[in-house]
């Protein structure tokens, strides 16, 4: 029984080895011939995060995924698409957490108003402390 399980663990565990172990994307990590659309390709992979890393951009990060999405990136940029179109395509695919820039959404925009009613609150709350020690100090 021991062996079953061992075998079966080593089966499961089959793919995840696996994938680790094929080679990177041709464009992972070479540069496209042509200058001017690796420089499209590098300001567009500041700005894309690495699902795999902490908060780590897909320019910076050694993990298989973030060399895909280069790969991605940079096949893209060379047939011309346009790097806000790529944005776009990644985040539909990854979701909004592959980009740094966050869009305002219905689903998003009290995150985008938070910090304004807060500041608000507190020049409300600021303006009504200092009337009352403008006004005690006044009857002293």
């Amino acid at each position: 029984m021991r062996y079953l399980m061992l075998a079966l663990a080593l089966l499961l565990a089959t793919p995840v080895v696996a994938q680790d172990m094929l080679p990177p994307a041709p464009y992972a990590y070479k540069q496209l011939p042509d200058p001017a659309q690796e420089a499209k390709a590098q300001a567009l992979m500041e700005t894309l995060r690495c699902l795999k890393c902490q908060s780590q951009a897909i320019s910076d990060s050694d993990a298989p995924m973030a060399g895909d999405m280069r790969h991605q990136v940079r096949t893209r940029i060379a047939a011309g698409e346009d790097p806000e179109a790529i944005r776009q395509w990644l985040i539909e695919r990854y979701g909004d957490y592959v980009s740094y820039a966050p869009q305002v959404k219905p689903i998003t925009w009290p995150l985008f108003a938070a910090p304004l009613l807060f500041l608000a609150l507190a020049a409300l709350l600021l303006r009504k402390r200092f009337r009352r020690s403008t006004n005690s100090g006044d009857r002293a």
